[in-house]
This record gives structure tokens, C-alpha cells and sequence, in this order.
């Protein structure tokens, strides 16, 4: 596989991980086709083994989502800006501490963010109470499972 086709997958995984924060976009969808292109073009048994366990953590994450609230961003207060500060923040946090980041980035920025608008701690912490109740359970199980898949695609490639 070329390393252009590299970037372009990675690129499509990219996309899918901020599709997770938009609603309507299906993110895990496109993660999951990013590692199914790489997997038909490489011709490796890691790429068939990464696709076997990404597709099963991705039909777990399906069937957790029906057990978790649904998503209501407006139910929270929050403004849309906040929470896709909290979901960057994620992204980044996973690969700067793999796999605990992601919950602490996640959670820290929405603080971060709602403490410089409200203006106090408690108002901040009320606020990150609120979003996790309204999408942050959610949005934060389904983005984790595609970091899991993002991050296991990576080490493939990179051990490769």
C-alpha cells in the first residue's frame, strides 16, 4: 500500500472521528470503512485481523448506544462550541496518554470551557454534570470505541 493511500485512509478516520461529535454524520461507520480500504488493499494478515476486531468493537459499541440515553446537546445549556472543544480534546488526549486521555480531555476542556463562561467552579462542574448527563455518555462511549480502532489501525500500520 502506498503511503499516499496511507494518508487518504487516515484522513477518512480523521473525518469519521469528528463525525462521532457531529450528530447525523455516521462516525463510526466511516472509521470502520477507512480500516475495511486499508484491509482490501494491504495485503497482510494484520489488516484482516484489525478488521475482525474493529467490527466487533464497533457492533458492541451499536449495542451499548441502545443501552445509554439518547443524545439531546440542547438539553445540556452548553453551547455546540463546548462540546466539540470537549471532543477535540478527546481526540487529542487519546493519543497524547493512550486511553485514559480521551475521558480526561474530554471532560477537562468541557470544565475548561464552562468555568471561563459561567464565570465559577461550581457553575463549571454543575455544567459538566449536565452535558454528561445529556450527550457525554454517549458521544464519549462511541468516540472511545473509534479512538480504540483509530489507535489499533495505527500501531498495524506502524509495526507493518
Amino acid at each position: 500500500m502506498g503511503v499516499w493511500q496511507l494518508v487518504a485512509v487516515g484522513v477518512v478516520m480523521l473525518l469519521g472521528l469528528v463525525g462521532v461529535l457531529v450528530p447525523g454524520v455516521p462516525g463510526p461507520a466511516m472509521v470502520w470503512a477507512a480500516v475495511l480500504w486499508w484491509a482490501l488493499t494491504d495485503v497482510g494478515r494484520d489488516a484482516w485481523a484489525v478488521l475482525i476486531a474493529a467490527t466487533c468493537l464497533l457492533l458492541v459499541n451499536q449495542a451499548l448506544k441502545a443501552l445509554l440515553p439518547p443524545r439531546r446537546p440542547g438539553a445540556s445549556g452548553a453551547p455546540r462550541r463546548t462540546l466539540s472543544l470537549g471532543g477535540v480534546a478527546a481526540i487529542a488526549g487519546f493519543f497524547v496518554v493512550p486511553v485514559v486521555g480521551a475521558v480526561a480531555g474530554y471532560v477537562g476542556a468541557i470544565y475548561g470551557a464552562e468555568r471561563l463562561r459561567l464565570g465559577s467552579r461550581g457553575a463549571g462542574w454543575a455544567s459538566v454534570r449536565s452535558v454528561m448527563r445529556a450527550t457525554g455518555y454517549s458521544v464519549l462511549v462511541e468516540l472511545f470505541a473509534c479512538l480504540l480502532v483509530a489507535g489499533v489501525w495505527l500501531l498495524a500500520v506502524v509495526r507493518g
